[in-house]
């Protein structure tokens, strides 16, 4: 893990300037080693565990994860993945479709038809988009590849039940809170969604959210 992002405590200072819900978050968890946004800088070990931890529960896709990971025998890097059959890789819990989305990115990353160094030199969007063409990869993955592998400054995950679950909680709005006011609090926390998105989720989970 890489330490906190460069602009973060820049963030923090705009954000509490912006918002006094949030400046009571950032004040709340704030502590002398703080747990922020941190990255592993490896997009092929997150984009695998984005695919692994689709539709089932965190600790199931923990419990999937290991044993992954040591059917890897700790290299989780696209020559290791080609050189694993799809049955060793179901081996471990994931589905049929999970397998065909990792055993493609692997091929994918080996002939260098989807090529993570353009992702730095594209904007958000853009990045989004080139994400979202490989298999078993959408928009919300996308963005979590965004947030914890590049550490983006200003992405706002409008599809994350986590996030909308903290702006309920946090501002008073119902659940599902209205699209206007997710635009709004948008607008307000831009260029530093991520910051604002790192508080919400700690808000409604005790660990630090981690990728």
């Amino acid at each position: 893990m890489s330490k906190k992002p460069k602009y973060w405590n820049t963030a923090k200072k705009y954000l509490s300037n912006k918002d006094k819900v949030m400046s009571s978050l950032i004040n709340k968890y704030k502590s002398p080693s703080e747990a922020v946004l941190t990255s592993r800088k490896d997009i092929f070990f997150s984009l695998c565990k984005s695919i692994i931890g689709q539709q089932i529960s965190v600790a199931a896709a923990n419990s999937v994860f290991l044993k992954f990971k040591k059917k890897c025998k700790n290299k989780i890097n696209a020559k290791t993945i080609s050189n694993l059959s799809s049955v060793q890789l179901k081996s471990c819990g994931l589905t049929r479709q999970k397998v065909r989305g990792i055993k493609s990115l692997a091929k994918q990353t080996l002939n260098k038809s989807f090529n993570p160094r353009l992702i730095p030199k594209m904007s958000d969007e853009e990045a989004i988009i080139y994400l979202s063409q490989l298999r078993q990869i959408g928009r919300w993955s996308a963005e979590m590849i965004l947030l914890f592998t590049y550490n983006r400054s200003n992405i706002w995950p409008i599809q994350d039940i986590g996030l909308l679950r903290g702006i309920s909680k946090n501002y008073k709005k119902k659940y599902l809170p209205p699209e206007s006011y997710v635009r709004l609090l948008n607008k307000r926390f831009t260029p530093y969604c991520s910051v604002a998105t790192w508080y919400l989720w700690r808000s409604i989970d005790p660990e630090p959210i981690q990728y």
